[in-house]
């Protein structure tokens, strides 16, 4: 038998590289997907379930994996407010990993991003860096927290703010070696193929990984 994992956030950018991974790979013999819309694949092993992710604690039964993968986010003018933001990206996390911590889940896998810091004075890395911190203080036998630089990949809708610099990145990029390594633009193809490969892993412990350096 293989791995079976709970993944949330599959529409997203790294989500939907992370799925395709996983039912394309033979370590992983039932993958569970939480969405807030359809997804369109048909597979064997995938069980999809569109949910509200206001009653995370509804759908217990559907947390009797081996790790669950959390690639939920969203964008301050997606969301519409700072408190409709900080609901996906710290409330739902908070509620995905309680959820997951009830049901004996023993590795949860956590999408954050660079510069991430409960104490930050950026609203988007302050709220990325309290849900990394209610992860890391539930009783997680192990935790992988993957902290990307600029994500590069199609995007179902247009960042203005992203697309402006990305240029600017990319030319930087080959220049930032040693500790700024990872700050270099990375593919959302690579974080998620990361996050497939610490799936398959036991390493106990917190973990914080930089994909642009792997």
């Amino acid at each position: 038998m293989g791995r079976r994992v709970l993944l949330a956030g599959a529409t997203g950018l790294v989500g939907r590289h992370c799925l395709d991974r996983l039912l394309g790979n033979d370590d992983f013999s039932r993958v569970v997907v939480l969405t807030r819309r359809p997804v369109n694949q048909r597979h064997a092993k995938l069980v999809a379930r569109v949910i509200d992710f206001e009653r995370l604690a509804d759908y217990a039964e559907l947390f009797d994996v081996d790790a669950v993968l959390c690639c939920l986010g969203t964008t301050l003018s997606k969301a519409g407010s700072k408190a409709a933001f900080e609901k996906v990206d710290y409330g739902y996390v908070k509620e995905l990993a309680t959820a997951a911590i009830n049901q004996g889940v023993k590795s949860f896998l956590l999408i954050s991003a660079m510069g991430a810091s409960p104490y930050s004075l950026a609203f988007y890395s302050r709220v990325k860096g309290r849900a990394e911190a209610v992860v890391r203080a539930l009783p997680f036998p192990t935790v992988h927290i993957l902290r990307p630089s600029l994500l590069l990949g199609a995007r179902d809708e247009s960042r203005l703010a992203e697309d402006l610099v990305k240029p600017a990145v990319q030319l930087i990029a080959p220049f930032l070696g040693g500790p700024l390594a990872r700050y270099r633009p990375v593919h959302a193809d690579k974080v998620a193929a990361l996050m497939v490969e610490l799936a398959k892993r036991d390493e106990r412990g917190s973990h914080i990984h930089y994909p642009a350096t792997h």
